[in-house]
């Protein structure tokens, strides 16, 4: 599970692990895959600072990453107050009548809600790269397109490779024009922001599209068996998120939370604007319902969704309000039926891949005598 990419990296499998859990990034880098820290909930410097400075420590001297989210273009002078204000009364009142018929209660007096959707403004993620370029990250992705050229001239210059995830062609183009060094070629079964080509045909194209830029595949890949498929189609590694949420080893907020991602099928995800207002996968729940129902007011764009339902998700996550209790996944959901560490998790990668690759071997091996 080796490539050209990953042998510049140092990395022992091409496996790129995306999660929001220092300890997950962590695992994933001991085990010989590439960790990839999510930067979009810290909002303050000093937390961001505190996760680095924790894996630092636990991942044994192993590259690691960080992944934001910024526009590559500016827009000066917009303040989350600004955008609070932009949001209708009337979907503030959605929320709180759709809270209401499930019962969800308010939090404590005083008590502060969860991590708010703010890292993609302009100003919260160039804090975020202050912090992270004090540290030696190896690589700096960005899923909201690429990351402006300032910010990939400051990447390069301290020896950082940079990522863009894209969901078609076009946008893998625009990546490789923008100086980008990695694309991720995002199908349409990813957890999360995702767009609407499935894996198996976006890989190849993208692969086409950007050569010989390295190509990364992400989206329903699960096990080394899929991981082998990714190489044959022209990838140089893969780009895993929701696996590693049923991790030993990660702190999703909610027990309940893990027993239904455990119990889900790939059938039970739904790319929704629920809860940023632009299409994402995740666990279709009453609440995704809710907000998909064309009888209702329907999400508000990016960013207006994400700051207007941050406190109500907080809420149902506390309280485990099995409704409409529900996370960004992706379709391999249904492979997830066990809680594993990230160690067991690539030994069955490692597996997979290599009882894939004997068949393939054993094909060609037979196609060869006749």
């Amino acid at each position: 599970m080796q490539t050209e990419l990953s042998r510049k990296l140092g990395v022992e499998y091409a496996v790129f692990g995306f999660t929001p859990f220092p300890a997950v990034a962590a695992a994933i880098s001991r085990a010989g895959g590439f960790g990839v820290l999510g930067a979009v909930r810290y909002t303050a410097p000093d937390d961001l600072k505190r996760d680095l400075d924790w894996i630092e420590a636990h991942v044994d001297g192993k590259p690691y990453g960080l992944d934001v989210v910024m526009p590559a273009k500016k827009v000066d002078g917009v303040t989350e107050a600004d955008v609070e204000a932009m949001i209708p009364e009337g979907h503030r009142q959605f929320v709180k009548d759709t809270l209401a018929k499930y019962g969800v209660p308010e939090l404590a007096e005083g008590e502060a809600s969860g991590w708010r959707i703010t890292g993609w403004m302009e100003q919260v993620a160039r804090t975020q790269l202050d912090v992270a370029f004090d540290y030696p990250i190896r690589l700096l992705a960005n899923a909201l397109g690429s990351p402006p050229a300032d910010v990939i001239a400051r990447a390069h210059e301290q020896d950082v490779l940079v990522a863009a995830l894209a969901g078609s062609a076009r946008h893998a183009r625009k990546h490789a024009d923008a100086g980008i060094d990695i694309v991720v070629a995002q199908g349409y079964e990813a957890g999360g922001h995702t767009g609407e080509i499935a894996s198996m045909v976006l890989t190849p194209e993208v692969v086409d599209a950007v050569a010989p830029l390295p190509v990364l595949a992400a989206g329903g890949i699960g096990s080394g068996q899929q991981i082998a498929a990714a190489f044959a189609l022209g990838a140089q590694g893969v780009w895993l998120g929701s696996l590693w949420l049923t991790t030993t080893e990660a702190e999703l907020p909610s027990p309940r939370l893990i027993e239904k991602l455990l119990a889900a099928g790939s059938g039970d995800t739904v790319r929704s604007r629920a809860l940023t207002g632009k299409p994402a996968r995740q666990l279709r729940t009453e609440w995704t319902d809710a907000w998909d129902d064309p009888h209702g007011p329907g999400a508000l764009p990016m960013p207006l969704q994400g700051l207007l339902v941050a406190d109500a998700v907080s809420r149902i996550q506390k309280y485990e309000v099995d409704p409409l209790l529900g996370t960004p996944v992706g379709q391999i959901v249904g492979r997830m039926t066990s809680e594993r560490s990230v160690q067991a998790v690539f030994d069955d990668l490692t597996r997979g891949f290599e009882q894939a690759v004997d068949r393939v071997n054993r094909i060609a091996g037979r196609s060869a005598e006749q």
